[in-house]
This record gives C-alpha cells, sequence and structure tokens, in this order.
C-alpha cells in the first residue's frame, strides 16, 4: 500500500511513522508513506492557500487549486486511481469496518485541512471519502489521518506478529473483545477464570465467547441491535437480565 498525506504541518508525522507497529510496516515493505506540503503547490508569489469565505464570516477557507494540483500530481505519478479521504468531522464516523475496508486497497490520500474549512469543490471534485473520528472538533485533519492510517496499517498482510489478532479485535467480530489473562494465574488472591487454565478448548471457547458478549450487553448494548444473536447467546443475555 501507498499512503500520501497532503498537510500544512508534515513535520508532525514523523514520530508516528518512524515508530511502533507503522515503522515496522514499512520496513517489511507492507506500506510506504509521502507526507507532503501541499503549500507548496500554491500558485501564487507568497504561498497562500488559504482566502476570506465568499459571502462574509469567520475564519480562513482553504482554496481549491493548491489541493487539486497536488492530488492530480499523485495521480500521474502513481498512475493510480487512489481513495482520497477527507478529514472532517462532517464526515462518517469512522468504524472498523471503515478501515477494514480501506485496507484493502492499494493507494490511499489523506487530505488535512485547518482554518475554518475547505472550498465545496474540493468535497465534490477530489475527494472519494469524508471521515470523521469522533463528534468534536480538532484544529486541524493531522491527528484523525493518524487515527485512520493506523488502524489501517495494523491490518495489512504481514504487520502484526499474530495473523488472527486483528480477526479478534473488538468490533471485528461485531462484538467487543473479551478479557484477557496472563501469568502469575493467582495474583495478590486475584484468580484467573479456571476455564482459562482448564486446557479444555471447547470450555475456552465457550467462555471467551460468553464474557465477549457479556461485556457488549453491558457497555455496548447498541451494537447488539444489528448483531445476529444465536440462541444460546439470547439465553446468556436473557439469564443476565433476570439477575438484575
Amino acid at each position: 500500500m501507498r499512503i500520501d498525506v497532503l498537510s500544512l504541518f508534515p513535520g508532525m508525522f514523523e514520530g508516528i511513522f518512524g515508530d511502533s507497529i507503522l515503522k515496522k510496516a514499512n520496513e517489511k515493505r507492507a506500506v510506504t508513506y509521502n507526507v507532503i506540503n501541499f503549500r507548496e503547490y500554491a500558485d501564487n508569489k507568497h504561498n497562500q492557500v488559504d482566502d476570506y469565505p465568499y459571502g462574509g464570516g469567520a475564519g480562513m477557507v482553504l482554496k481549491p487549486q493548491p489541493i487539486f494540483d497536488a492530488v492530480e500530481a499523485l495521480r500521474k505519478e502513481e498512475e493510480s486511481t487512489p481513495r482520497v479521504i477527507l478529514m472532517c468531522p462532517q464526515g462518517e464516523r469512522y468504524t472498523q469496518q471503515k478501515a477494514e475496508e480501506l485496507s484493502k486497497e492499494d493507494h490511499l490520500v489523506f487530505i488535512c485541512g485547518h482554518y475554518e474549512g475547505y472550498d465545496e469543490r474540493i468535497r465534490e471534485h477530489v475527494v472519494t471519502d469524508e471521515i470523521s473520528i469522533g463528534d468534536y472538533v480538532l484544529t486541524g485533519g493531522e491527528l484523525g489521518a493518524m487515527v485512520v492510517i493506523d488502524s489501517v496499517v495494523r491490518l495489512l498482510p504481514g504487520v502484526l506478529g499474530n495473523e488472527d489478532s486483528p480477526i479478534l479485535d473488538s468490533f471485528s467480530s461485531g462484538l467487543l473483545e473479551h478479557p484477557h489473562y496472563t501469568r502469575p494465574s493467582d495474583f495478590r488472591g486475584m484468580k484467573v477464570p479456571v476455564e482459562l487454565i482448564s486446557g479444555n478448548h471447547r470450555l475456552i471457547d465457550e467462555w471467551r465467547e460468553k464474557e465477549s458478549l457479556k461485556r457488549t450487553y453491558e457497555r455496548r448494548p447498541d451494537l447488539l441491535e444489528s448483531y445476529p444473536l444465536t440462541d444460546r447467546q439470547k439465553a446468556w443475555i436473557e439469564e443476565w437480565r433476570n439477575s438484575k
């Protein structure tokens, strides 16, 4: 995968791309990163990328020309049709399912805005996806882009040490992940559930399924509204309801 990021503050990405899993993914050649200051594409002598909004109002608006030219240059360079992602609080709320969808692409371009907003022609003629990481506003799109990139890159084949890890993540199955334990089995009188140390894989799988469902039921019951519950799972939920 190739990931290009258009940002007025490219230095913000040095740490995240140069450390941890994202660095290892690059070293394994699963992904390449390219951060471009789109101010370099401004066609005026002051390299201005923003201007006052038509009709008046507070703040400045990003001009279309630098972003149009930057994206067109990337398309020609790669001879590709990338997914062009606008980080924006008006976009669709980001989910694990979206991360899985984007992880199947060969080329992603992220546009990180600042100021009051984008010229609407950028949305209409350049962008393929608008993404929001939550119902709040940041000073720019960089932090949101980092979140999306991290969640996508870890899903690429060979990036994580255990290929089952992303499959078992919270939200990937539609439920929150079950609790985890490690050695010692008895820590200050707090013991690991007997099912996990029984050596019986059927019991272990059942315990994990039940605990995953219980955690979802208690913390994110909204996820169960569209989840295809089995008869056994329905019985567990009824049991928990009756125990309250």
